[in-house]
Order: C-alpha cells, then sequence, then structure tokens
C-alpha cells in the first residue's frame, strides 16, 4: 500500500536564519533532497543570500519563502514567518542551529503548530558573556520545541548534561553522506594542473568555512613546521569566510602564500579531494563534521582534532588520525607521519570509506528523520 493511503502528506518547513553555506545547510539540503514526496511537501524559509547560495542544489519541488529573523525586534519577519505557517498550513517546523530555533519555535507555537523541532548541529563555544555557559534561555526556548534531533551522540551529551535539556526530547539522529556523489575518482589530475602543480607536489585540503571554528590558523602555524622538512607541500583551502583576509596575511608573514591556495567556495568537492593527499579538519568544535564524513567516502586519509562528535567519524588508528584541537605540533605530527607513510594513509581512507557505508549514509538519516516527523501523526491517527 502506498504510504499517501496510510498518512496525510504532512507540509514540513524548515527554517535557517544564516546567511552562509555551511554544514547545517547541507543538513537540510540532504533532507530536502531525500524525503518521501508522497508523504511530506518541503519549503524552506531563509535569507535571500542562503537562498541564493542554495538555489543550484535546491530541488525543484522545493518552495523557498525569503525571510530573516534575527532578533526580537524584526516584527515584520515574525509576522511573516506566522503568515507563511498559517497559509501553508505548516505541520512540522524545523528550525536548525539554536539561534534560528530561539526566535522561530515561539512563532511556531504562537500558531499552532503540531510538532517543533531543532537540529543545534554543533556546541555553542562562540557564546560570549555572563549567559555563556548557563543556558538559561536555551532552557526557556525549549518548552517551545517538541524534539532536539542531537547530530552526535557527543552532542546529545552536550544538549542532556551541559545545557539540561529535557533527556526525553532528545534523539541522535547522525548526518549522512552521499556515497555516490563522493566514492573514490580518479580526476586529481586536472585540479593539480588548474593549481599548477606538479606530480611530486603533495597537497592537504581543508574544507570549510573560513572562519576561528574551523582552526585554519592553526593549521597554517602547521604548515610553516612541515614545510620547513618538505618544501613540495601545498596547502588548498576550499571554502569562503570573514577570516580570509587575516588569513592570507598570516600565510603571508609566515613566507606561505606561495604555498597556500584560497580557492573560495566549491561545489564540486569530489573532484577537490580526489586531489587530496591528506584532508586536514582542525576545527575547535563541530557536531558531526560533514567534511569529514565526505572525505573518508572518497577513501582520503583524514587528519582531525579531537572535538565534539569527530572522533565517531574519524577513529584514531582505525580510519584517520587525531590530535587536540588548537595544537599545531601534533597536528604537524599527524599530517607529516601521512606523508611519510602513504601505506598507513591509504589503509586509513579504505578503512574510512567503508566505515561511512556502514554508519552515515544519507538514507539512514533521511528515514530517520521521517520516521520522527510521522511519529505524532501516525500516533494521533491509531487514536
Amino acid at each position: 500500500m502506498r504510504p499517501s493511503a496510510l498518512a496525510p502528506q504532512l507540509n514540513v518547513l524548515h527554517f535557517t536564519n544564516v546567511s552562509a553555506r555551511g554544514g547545517a545547510e547541507e543538513h537540510i539540503l540532504t533532507l530536502l533532497r531525500g524525503m518521501d514526496r508522497a508523504r511530506f511537501r518541503l519549503h524552506l524559509a531563509c535569507p535571500p543570500a542562503a537562498a541564493e547560495l542554495l538555489a543550484a542544489d535546491l530541488p525543484g519541488d522545493v518552495e523557498v519563502v525569503p525571510l530573516s529573523l534575527r532578533h526580537p525586534k524584526d516584527v515584520g519577519a515574525a509576522m511573516r514567518l506566522a503568515d507563511t505557517l498559517r497559509r501553508r498550513r505548516i505541520h512540522i517546523l524545523h528550525s536548525h542551529l539554536f539561534y534560528s530555533s530561539l526566535f522561530a519555535s515561539p512563532v511556531g507555537r504562537a500558531c499552532g503548530v503540531p510538532l517543533i523541532v531543532e537540529t543545534p548541529h554543533v556546541r555553542e563555544l562562540w557564546r560570549r558573556g555572563r549567559l555563556k555557559r548557563s543556558y538559561v534561555v536555551d532552557r526557556l526556548a525549549a518548552r517551545f520545541v517538541d524534539r532536539f534531533i542531537a547530530v552526535s551522540r557527543a552532542n546529545a551529551r552536550y544538549l542532556i548534561d551541559e545545557k539540561r535539556l529535557p533527556a526525553h526530547k532528545v534523539v541522535v539522529i547522525e548526518n549522512g553522506c552521499d556515497l555516490r556523489r563522493f566514492a573514490p575518482s580518479g580526476t586529481a589530475t586536472t585540479v593539480r594542473q588548474e593549481l599548477g602543480l606538479g606530480a611530486r607536489d603533495r597537497v592537504l585540503l581543508v574544507v570549510g568555512r573560513l572562519e576561528p571554528q574551523k582552526g585554519h590558523r592553526v593549521l597554517l602555524d602547521a604548515l610553516a613546521a612541515i614545510r620547513a622538512e618538505a618544501d613540495a607541500v601545498c596547502l588548498v583551502c576550499v571554502g569562503e569566510g570573514g577570516e580570509r583576509p587575516a588569513l592570507e596575511a598570516q600565510a603571508a608573514r609566515l613566507g606561505l602564500s606561495g604555498a597556500v591556495r584560497f580557492v573560495g567556495f566549491r561545489s564540486d568537492v569530489p573532484r577537490w579531494l580526489a586531489a587530496a593527499d591528506v584532508v586536514v579538519l582542525p576545527s575547535f568544535y563541530e557536531g558531526l563534521p560533514l567534511a569529514a564524513m565526505e572525505a573518508l567516502a572518497a577513501s582520503r586519509p583524514v587528519v582531525a582534532t579531537s572535538v565534539d562528535g569527530t572522533p565517531e567519524v574519524v577513529v584514531d588508528g582505525q580510519t584517520g588520525l587525531t590530535v587536540p584541537p588548537g595544537d599545531r605540533v601534533a597536528l604537524a605530527a599527524a599530517i607529516g607521519r601521512l606523508l611519510r607513510d602513504p601505506l598507513l594513509a591509504r589503509r586509513l581512507g579504505q578503512a574510512g570509506r567503508r566505515w561511512v557505508e556502514e554508519r552515515f549514509a544519507e538514507e539512514r538519516q533521511v528515514s530517520m528523520t521521517e520516521r520522527l516527523y510521522a511519529g505524532p501523526f501516525s500516533a494521533a491517527k491509531a487514536s
């Protein structure tokens, strides 16, 4: 029997107030592309800048509502969100990152949305001030949220033990990866030619927004130490962000301008992964890093910091190497080890591909999210 014969089609609105494109936005795209159209009608509310960045990868049947709601004084935006919820008869409001949910979830509750979901995605080390670690606002806002999706087991512990959110509201649904898109390929030559690199040059790749969270500054310091022993090592930074001028200046101070390529945001990440000898993720905090997952899906060896959910993907000594965050000496040593030992690098990359196949296929993420969405409505129908 078709799913639509068992339950009515549910209207889902994903909401983000972030104007950039990062891991949370890739998570949204995975759900928008993969969810069963017989069961769900999908909408996306986001700032116009985000809509533009996501446009090329959005399915054509997803309605996009340009909307930015980032402050309690944005009364007009809140009213437009409320109008959208009512006119589209939204059954499920799913906000991404706490700062989006803080404003959208109360509006959803006031409009009578039956199921309100928040995916916080990361541990919020960016917080400052006296409310930095108290999470009073978070617990107040949690009253408007029915379910929190933790993207890793570490993320769930953070929500329950540190934020002290109600444990019965937290469910773990790990991020997933498109295994077909990131299958190992042989396209390394074309990217290396574009960069003007020779056959003996070794390529380090970091994929992520150019923001303090991602740890690029530590990686540049580590690169200086690596090149002191092996000067045919190049770092390619895929991504864009506010730190770019400072990172370019740092590279110049360290005498690395010729060895570091900032190539901006790229949608063809698999091509860049194919050209990498080692993929590096030097972040200070993460949720469950898609960049590491995608690198392993491409059978690339990974060096990453042991933060939050990262060790659930990059298992030290099994699917990659991990080091403490902010430790440039340990980071340089781990990268150097893989550059000197290509057999180890190949073994870790192959094991990483198998690990992602077993644990992090995007179909699993989509299926678990569909069950979460449908649960309250199935129960209501059964009663």
